[in-house]
């Protein structure tokens, strides 16, 4: 890793500014890694080519990365089956008389996705399917139901006692206290640090407040007013990543619920196993309980076990009730694994300006830019936060900032403090919530694609109608970590006065935004669908 100083802000910025001003993704994405790849090749574009295609060979071949690449495929394929063999609609005629509203699909949404909380991978997938029709038929923009798929993936698995994430959480809390030669418990530490990650408590609440009340603001405010009013989920010259529709055709007549409830529920329980058993099952289970079962497992191979068990499930459905013969499930097969070409190269290239920005050493720069201004231990968290959002938004990625972050948030705020206590639960909370922050809404994070993927959205219109609400959360967390700062180190205090501010800023923005659009209170109509 050569030192570059600020220039090793180069490529995450090149692919973020280029993203949304050209609303071309890959495009921009392989700007940043090649603009890293010239950098570590002494300014050479042509060495630097040739590198930026071998970061993304690297990335290819990663025993992870093509796990989830094949996952991705498999996905499509089961997707594809069950649209077009009508069961997703019959799902969404079932519910029609319980969820006939506007409200109420965004309400549901947000319900499921807080339900599905062991994964953020699953999560994306499970709420972004099955809500995908009943959102269209209540017209509720696409753009919504990204937000309310992103928003409770990662800051729900984030905050979740059982999940996928808890596992690699407790450990880097555990590695930072051994390094120091702390006999204190990594998971009770994690528990108390929850309370302090106020991004991820905020943004899920905030996600409520909006589908609840349907006031809206910023771009959000014109994507929900042109769905509800001109029934256009998306707007004209969208681009989602999963273009069904197009694809695959009109689903056929006479779908059952039963194609899309026993590959969903295949999904999950099959995924569940794999890692309960790549985990290590019940011998892990004996001496680590169920967070070393999570955290020995490996939820990669998890997730291809069960994409690939809801195809073998769907499939059979098909035939077996002579809804599709087996030329047309092949059929819906190939084409639903087709929709996946592209958000498959967003996640490679995603990947790969990871590999770019380990190069330049951008995370490192940042990080030592923060350790160089000495501060005390109730600034810690507050310093924190903003160098993990930072990280996390231009990386795209939250367990990086997680690993980078961790063993110099703990030593930090261990080290100015002398004993573990608010200030360091704080910090580790802080850490957490920065990095969610850039999986969140960052463009080129893994979940913010996945959002835009399962939720057939236009992925820079879903980046760019979330940023408001994220900013709007992450500004009142900063709140809070001053106040900390300053002397308030009850979360019991800092929390209620989050949710207080975070009520008055959406309530002012929607008001404010609603008189610019002329829009009384930034409220949207809802919409009910008709007998």
């Amino acid at each position: 890793m050569s030192d570059f100083g600020i220039l090793s802000l180069l490529p995450p910025l090149v692919a973020i500014i280029l993203a949304i001003w050209t609303k071309r993704v890959i495009l921009a994405l392989f700007a940043g890694v090649w603009i890293g790849g010239v950098m570590t090749s002494g300014w050479n574009p042509i060495s630097g080519t040739t590198q930026t295609l071998d970061w993304i060979v690297k990335n290819a071949i990663d025993d992870w990365n093509v796990k989830i690449l094949l996952f991705d495929f498999l996905i499509g394929a089961g997707v594809g089956l069950i649209y077009k063999s009508g069961g997703a609609f019959a799902i969404g005629r079932a519910l029609a008389n319980r969820v006939r509203s506007s409200r109420g699909a965004s309400i549901m949404g947000w319900i499921l996705g807080v339900l599905i909380f062991f994964d953020d991978y699953t999560n994306t997938i499970i709420v972004g399917n099955t809500m995908r029709p009943i959102t269209d038929r209540t017209r509720v923009s696409r753009e919504m139901l990204a937000y309310i798929d992103d928003s409770t993936a990662a800051p729900v698995a984030g905050l979740a006692i059982v999940s996928t994430w808890i596992g690699y959480e407790v450990g880097l809390i555990g590695d930072a206290f051994k390094d120091l030669n702390v006999s204190y418990g990594a998971y009770v530490a994690w528990m108390h640090s929850v309370p302090f990650r106020f991004y991820s408590i905020l943004a899920i609440l905030l996600v409520l407040i909006v589908a609840a009340t349907h006031r809206h603001y910023g771009p959000m405010l014109k994507a929900e007013m042109r769905a509800r009013t001109e029934g256009k989920v998306l707007r004209d010259g969208a681009r989602p990543l999963m273009t069904t529709e197009v694809d695959l055709g009109m689903p056929k007549e006479g779908g059952s619920v039963h194609i899309f409830i026993w590959p969903i529920l295949t999904l999950i329980f099959v995924t569940l196993y794999g890692m309960w058993y790549t985990g290590g099952g019940s011998k892990t289970y004996a001496t680590d309980g169920i967070m070393g079962v999570l955290g020995n497992s490996d939820s990669a191979l998890a997730l291809l076990w069960g994409s690939f068990a809801m195809v073998v499930v769907a499939f059979f459905l098909v035939l077996l009730t002579k809804q599709m013969n087996i030329e047309e499930a092949e059929d819906a097969i190939i084409k639903g694994m087709k929709q996946m070409v592209i958000a498959n190269t967003i996640l490679l290239l995603a990947w790969s300006i990871k590999s770019a920005t380990d190069a330049v050493g951008t995370a490192p720069y940042i990080v030592d830019i923060a350790k160089s201004a000495g501060v005390t231990g109730g600034v810690v968290p507050l310093i924190v936060f903003l160098v993990a959002m930072f990280i996390s938004f231009t990386t795209g990625t939250s367990w990086g900032t997680f690993s980078i972050m961790m063993p110099i948030a703990i030593p930090l705020a261990y080290g100015v403090t002398g004993y573990v206590g608010p200030e360091v639960f704080a910090a580790i909370g802080a850490v957490f919530a920065g990095g969610i922050f850039g999986d969140h809404c960052s463009p080129i994070s893994d979940t913010t694609i996945m959002s835009s993927m399962f939720s057939g959205s236009d992925h820079i219109d879903h980046v760019t109608t979330q940023i408001p609400y994220a900013v709007t959360a992450s500004t009142v967390g900063l709140v809070l970590y001053l106040l900390f700062a300053i002397g308030i180190r009850s979360w019991g205090i800092l929390l209620p006065v989050g949710i207080i501010l975070l009520v008055g800023a959406w309530y002012v923005l929607t008001e404010w935004y609603g008189k610019k659009y002329g829009i009384p209170h930034g409220k949207v109509p809802i919409y009910v669908v008709e007998e």
